[in-house]
């Protein structure tokens, strides 16, 4: 088979999949059902303050994989579904952060500068209506440079890339992100250290489990849904009910100002005069979201500083400046974010290292279901036997353009339909995440002591969270730990036994020197910056 038609063989992977129901006489495909409820949902969740596009994709998996099994058919449908969520979550969380000035994640701060402002001017309908617009622009821009970079890059690293090498690069991403995210590298390595110890928790060699105590509960190892839904979920879950009960006394949000007369429609020269900075943040995001594990805050707080920065020079008389409603500033912030979430799967894709968040719960699927290793070797196309992970690759590729599709025609419509779900208390919806968090995992584990390790590696993700430790380097640790002990376990075999193979190939040894180099320039800047 030919490149292409490992494209077109994705494509009726996703169009001539197994049929949900009949339409008019016209089979309507499950994937594509899937994605389109994935997606409603994932507008729902991203608009309610205190949820996330990650929680609602921690509590379906479990369910899902539950429902469609665990055979290659259910990859599309499974994954289609959180990709719908992943999507419908970016452009949802803008309406809490436009219409009660409150960012439902970090990176919607940078949105509540200018469309709070617009709100209490009597343009909520506008500022939505761009931050609709530059959302899904920056989304589709980063899913073309996804669709065009991955493939090579997967070429390109296996063809040139041994067992030593790959090693190396496993662990420079763990470097990498250990000083990329979190309040310090110390802090991040200490998070990274946590996740490769939980990791290596009852595996090992012939039968003699490691780190278990002698005890049988440990000698399996801790389950990988319970540890990263313990870790990313619970640990929030926790961190914001604590942070609930201190701020009980606080004030009630004012909601927003609708004023009759003020503009709301969105036309074309307004597009023509937002469509700089999206591009540059579409730019900017897409960048950030191709190295693994720096995630959208960092690519929103640059798209809107370099969005002021031009706005000030180019700004008439009589324009809102940043900070004060201008539509520039929401469209500038709103692509920056949403251009990540595309270009992070690169690093998924084409070597198996997780980006962000949603990204985890991807792979979290990938290795749940099994017939899918994210890695070099997905985009092996070979000509004799069919790759059925190239083709489950570009199927995957097939569902993120319907998703934009769907983001592009109803995106909006439901998105403006979605300021209900601000008024949901936390009080009633962070128990029950908790509860469908915890019934979710037993109906993937179906025993106790997996509920039991939830709500420990949950009591670690809040003591993290309290010592602004980020969860999410202990999250990739944990699951690149034992790839990057199988890795090294290869190539120390292939090469005869070599304890310095990371060393002796220039460009292994290249990898541990950027390791190094990244880990000391990160303190040191830190240390300039304090």
């Amino acid at each position: 088979m030919t490149p292409l038609d490992y494209v077109w063989a994705g494509v009726l992977a996703v169009f001539q999949g197994p049929e949900l129901f009949s339409l008019l006489g016209l089979p309507i495909p499950v994937t594509v059902v899937m994605i389109l409820c994935g997606f409603l949902l994932g507008i729902a969740v991203g608009a309610t303050p205190g949820l996330a596009g990650p929680i609602a994709m921690a509590i379906s998996l479990p369910i899902l994989i539950s429902i469609f099994g665990f055979t290659p058919d259910a990859l599309l449908p499974v994954m289609g579904f959180l990709i719908g969520i992943m999507k419908g979550a970016t452009i949802g969380g803008a309406v809490p952060a436009i219409l009660f000035n409150t960012p439902g994640t970090p990176d919607a701060y940078m949105t509540t500068l200018d469309g709070y402002p617009m709100t209490k001017k009597g343009q909520a309908k506008k500022a939505l209506k761009v931050a609709h617009f530059a959302s899904v622009t920056g989304d589709t821009f980063s899913d073309i440079v996804l669709i065009l970079c991955a493939p090579f890059l997967a070429i390109l690293v296996e063809a040139y890339l041994d067992l030593p090498e790959k090693t190396a690069l496993l662990i420079l991403s763990l470097s990498f992100i250990a000083a990329a995210v979190g309040g310090s590298p110390a802090k991040g390595l200490i998070s990274t250290g946590l996740g490769l110890l939980a990791a290596y928790v009852g595996t090992g060699q012939d039968f003699y489990p490691r780190l278990s105590g002698g005890t049988d509960v440990l000698a399996q190892g801790f389950p990988l849904a319970a540890a990263i839904l313990g870790v990313l979920i619970v640990g929030a879950v926790f961190h914001e009910l604590a942070l609930f009960w201190r701020e009980k006394e606080g004030t009630r949000r004012a909601g927003p100002d609708e004023a009759s007369s003020a503009d709301q429609r969105l036309r074309v020269s307004d597009i023509r005069r937002l469509m700089p900075y999206i591009s540059r943040s579409a730019l900017v995001g897409t960048a950030i979201g191709a190295l693994p594990g720096i995630g959208s805050t960092l690519a929103a707080t640059l798209g809107y500083a370099l969005g002021k920065r031009r706005h000030d020079r180019r700004k008439a008389e009589g324009d809102p400046g940043f900070g004060h409603g201008a539509p520039e500033g929401v469209a500038a912030t709103e692509a920056a974010n949403s251009s990540v979430s595309g270009a992070n799967l690169i690093p998924v894709l084409s070597l198996g290292i997780p980006g962000n968040t949603a990204a985890v719960f991807l792979i979290l699927a990938a290795e749940s279901i099994g017939g899918f290793n994210p890695g070099p070797s997905v985009f092996n196309f070979t000509v004799d036997v069919v790759n059925p992970e190239a083709v489950i690759a570009f199927g995957l590729f097939t569902c993120m353009i319907l998703a934009n599709l769907m983001n592009w025609t109803i995106g909006g419509l439901f998105m403006r339909a979605m300021g209900v779900m601000t008024r949901v208390p936390k009080q009633i919806l962070l128990p029950v995440v908790l509860i469908l968090t915890l019934t979710a995992i037993y109906v993937q584990e179906t025993n106790m002591a997996a509920v039991w390790f939830t709500l420990a590696f949950g009591l670690l993700g809040y003591g993290m969270r309290v010592l602004a430790i980020s969860p999410l380097p202990f999250v990739i640790a944990f699951i690149l730990g034992p790839k990057i002990e199988d890795s090294a376990r290869q190539a120390f075999a292939a090469t005869g036994g070599d304890a310095f193979f990371l060393l002796t190939s220039p460009v292994a040894a290249l990898f541990m020197a950027l390791s190094v180099l990244v880990i000391t320039l990160s303190t040191r800047r830190k240390k300039g910056a304090t």
